[in-house]
């Protein structure tokens, strides 16, 4: 017979639905009919879905390791993004300061009666990171001699908290390692970096010279001003502008450019073909200092072995933030060229490393001059550090009271807490602070009354501090940068 479908013969059809009664709801329905059928969906919505969450997985992995490259930055030249010091260890090859290290250098200084404590940056864990320092503390312990190098690049009239971090440890070691310290001002530096040339219309029209080169030049005795401030022995320390004192560097300077070629400058700081020959030039004369012989008046250090006179074989120690660590890393892989084969470091430079003060605004990257409202500069009157903290200072804290009595606050993001730990000398008294402020309970519970706290620790310091630099005139500073020998010939200090 005919099909169902065949519309030829409608009497067929009627007689077909007449004596057979279809239920077509089923048919009509989307669901799966039979069970194979609807295991086979499952499984295919299964494959489907995890296919997916890998997909999702791969997507935020990629996006988690783009993150992770972009937060973190670290150059000679810029610090951005959220710091892993770990990770930065691991990269530059450095070491961290370890338990034992730590006893060692308080048996060398606090033991002997050069300092009453540990300094509160070494024990907060702020200088963290290290190479050779063991080798400066068997130095200590043979009482051979050393020396301690640090810098500034004056870029700003004023300087800022940040600024004032590694001073204050240095100035620190120097009295732990009763030791003399030489101070490189880089106006050079700047100059090179910073600064520009000025049009013959424009030196018409202001009556200016024809590049502010000078202008870096009148920042270093500013600067300077600020760092004898810091509490240095006058009779151990020289500070030194390169455009002064590169001359007594120079053969130094010509052999370490002879010792590096271009390639691996460009390697380890980025430049190129569109970078000034000084840049390039540069880092051969922040690493001449590294080598006692760069000051000969100084250091009593002539080149050549004498009998009766081996300072230009002592050792070197460069506290600095960790950022600086390339110009030291360069200079320590052909530093054997440069001295007698009997120095205690084949000539290495050791470094203690510090991790960078974090700027109002965040507890990442670090400080700079050129963000008014990201630091508390030492020209800040207490009006102007008040309000800073109270507005610009980030906070770790909860947005609400119950939340935050509940949560309390994250103290690596906060950044009061943070400065508190570089600058509030109390261990007992932090401590306190850290644990009723991070439950959200207690005498600190809040932001407000850590800010607070914070304020009156600044003030105390800036105040101290400007009360100091205020008698530092310019003789006075001429006198620190005076080329004058700091040692005898028995290599104990003058």
């Amino acid at each position: 017979g005919k099909d169902i479908n065949d519309q030829d013969d409608p009497s067929t059809i009627a007689s077909l639905t007449t004596d057979v009664i279809i239920d077509m709801d089923p048919l009509l329905k989307t669901e799966i009919r039979l069970p194979e059928g609807f295991q086979l969906q499952q499984n295919l919505n299964k494959n489907n879905e995890e296919a997916a969450t890998k997909e999702e997985a791969q997507t935020d992995n990629d996006e988690l390791n783009d993150a992770e490259s972009k937060d973190m930055k670290v150059t000679a030249f810029e610090v951005s993004g959220i710091i892993d010091y770990d990770k930065l260890v691991d990269q530059f090859g450095s070491r961290i300061i370890d338990e034992e290290l730590m006893k060692r250098l308080e048996r060398l200084t606090v033991g002997r009666g050069n300092v009453p404590y540990l300094h509160r940056f070494l024990r907060r864990n702020i200088f963290f990171s290290h190479r050779d320092l063991n080798r400066i503390c068997d130095c200590l312990e043979n009482n051979e001699p050393m020396y301690l190098y640090t810098g500034r690049g004056p870029s700003s009239s004023a300087m800022h908290l940040g600024h004032l971090v590694p001073f204050l440890f240095t100035q620190w070691l120097q009295q732990a390692f009763q030791c003399p310290l030489v101070i490189q001002m880089t106006d050079d530096e700047k100059f090179l970096f910073k600064g520009s040339f000025v049009s013959e219309q424009e030196q018409e029209e202001r009556g200016c010279e024809a590049d502010n080169l000078n202008h870096f030049a009148s920042l270093t005795t500013e600067n300077a001003r600020d760092i004898i401030a810091c509490g240095f022995d006058k009779d151990k320390t020289f500070i030194f502008s390169d455009l002064d004192y590169v001359g007594s560097m120079y053969p130094n300077i010509v052999r370490i450019w002879k010792a590096i070629t271009t390639n691996t400058v460009h390697g380890i700081f980025g430049f190129d073909g569109s970078s000034n020959i000084g840049k390039v030039a540069f880092p051969a004369i922040q690493a001449a200092p590294s080598f006692a012989s760069s000051f000969p008046v100084v250091l009593n250090a002539p080149r050549k072995i004498e009998k009766d006179n081996n300072n230009a074989n002592m050792a070197c120690l460069i506290p600095c933030a960790i950022d600086q660590d390339p110009y030291f890393r360069m200079t320590r892989d052909v530093a054997h060229k440069l001295v007698h084969h009997k120095h205690p470091l084949g000539g290495k430079p050791a470094l203690i490393h510090s991790k960078f003060f974090p700027p109002l605004q965040g507890a990442e990257g670090k400080m700079s001059s050129s963000d008014e409202n990201s630091a508390v500069f030492l020209t800040d009157s207490p009006d102007n550090i008040q309000r800073k903290i109270k507005e610009n200072a980030f906070s770790g804290g909860q947005k609400t009271k119950a939340l935050q009595q509940e949560f309390g606050a994250d103290l690596e993001k906060d950044v009061s807490y943070q400065w508190l730990r570089f600058f509030l000398e109390d261990d007992e008294e932090l401590e306190a602070i850290g644990k009723s402020y991070g439950s959200g309970q207690g005498d600190y519970w809040s932001t407000g009354q850590v800010k607070e706290r914070l304020v009156q620790v600044l003030l105390e310091i800036v105040s101290q501090h400007q009360a100091r630099r205020e008698h530092i005139t310019d003789d006075v500073v001429k006198q620190w940068m005076t080329e004058r020998c700091l040692v005898k010939n028995d290599n104990t200090s003058a």
